[in-house]
């Protein structure tokens, strides 16, 4: 049996146990060789390992690994986590690039680094390394995470990449039907690299907004984690709704004065007159969101401070060891404690 370390949650492997019961291959072969049982691998709370998935794969594409994109259909089959953390850090992306270094953190089923970005004067690349797992698997690892990434800007934001080519070092099949559909283009099979290539000028070209639904989701764990340390009413908790309204844009206080039909002046003075003022409510959803952030992702200090709408790493670091008395790095140290040696059959 193997042993379960890295905890992850559940989602990838039921997507592959509802993809192999579909083509006849029960729960019980799918999951052979990881000690899982089939009923607790449906649960949200079933300690998952790297391992466990990694071998869970290689059960599934030794049985159907001939099928042409079966590894975009599973990114396809993943739900975008919408509701925590990782809500709060994909619908806070504002840009391309910010929606590739969160898919990568995404999707770890063998490393946060599994997925690099390359660019030069026209083209930018998001890029599969194959040297980080086996050949067996390969493949299938390798759609799955160049279509996740398209798969998530789709969800979200209805944004379509434009895609310039895909290349895949694996033989092509002869039905590419699934590849077109999601990548828009006819890609290159047996090429030497995993990759997904588009216009460098997208990159950086804002998003749209998120749909609503998926931004009232993000506010709503705002709310609630703000309210958690402290309920705001009056003209405090109208200011403090605002700044969460949109997760990928933190308003200024002129734009927060506008909205509410005031001068930032006769803001900041009937905020004074509540105890507080626009810099301390502009803190607190910060220092929540960050606190999340640290705590139940692996997001670097950098991309963090983007999300939180700093301008350079240093300030959001100055501004995190006022609310904390430690820099961002140190209290997620804290907060990690070792896993205990969980039994995942018996």
């Amino acid at each position: 049996m193997l042993e379960p370390v890295n905890f992850r949650g559940t989602t990838s492997v039921q997507v592959l146990i509802r993809l192999a019961e579909e083509r006849g291959m029960p729960a019980t072969e799918t999951l052979e060789g990881t000690g899982l049982r089939p009923l607790a691998a449906l649960e949200a709370a079933t300690p998952v390992s790297v391992a466990h998935e990694l071998r869970i794969v290689a059960n599934v594409v030794s049985r159907f690994g001939r099928e042409p994109g079966l590894g975009i259909e599973a990114a396809r089959r993943r739900r975008v986590p919408l509701f925590g953390p990782w809500g709060l850090a994909l619908l806070g992306s504002r840009s391309l690039r910010e929606i590739v270094a969160v898919t990568r953190y995404l999707d770890r089923t063998v490393s946060s680094t599994a997925l690099s970005l390359e660019t030069d004067e026209r083209e930018a690349r998001i890029v599969f390394d194959p040297s980080i797992t086996s050949p067996v698997v390969r493949a299938f690892l390798a759609e799955r995470y160049l279509a996740g990434v398209p798969a998530v800007s789709r969800a979200l934001f209805d944004h379509v990449i434009p895609v310039r080519r895909v290349t895949f070092r694996h033989p092509g099949p002869r039905d590419t039907v699934r590849y077109r559909r999601t990548f828009g283009v006819e890609p290159v099979f047996g090429a030497g690299v995993d990759s997904l290539v588009f216009d460098r000028a997208h990159l950086d070209m804002p998003l749209p907004r998120p749909h609503d639904w998926a931004r009232g989701l993000c506010e709503q764990l705002c709310r609630e984690l703000l309210n958690r340390r402290r309920v705001r009413t009056g003209v405090a908790g109208t200011v403090r709704d605002l700044l969460i309204r949109d997760p990928a844009r933190l308003p200024d206080q002129t734009a927060v004065a506008g909205a509410l039909f005031m001068s930032p002046r006769t803001l900041s003075r009937r905020l004074n007159e509540e105890g507080t003022s626009f810099r301390a409510l502009l803190d607190e959803v910060r220092e929540v969101v960050a606190d999340e952030l640290l705590a139940h992702t692996p997001m670097t200090t950098e991309h963090l401070a983007t999300r939180l709408g700093y301008s350079e790493a240093a300030s959001f670091i100055r501004a995190f060891r006022r609310w904390k008395g430690c820099p961002p790095q140190e209290f997620r140290a804290r907060l990690e404690r070792p896993s205990p040696r969980l039994a995942v059959a018996g």
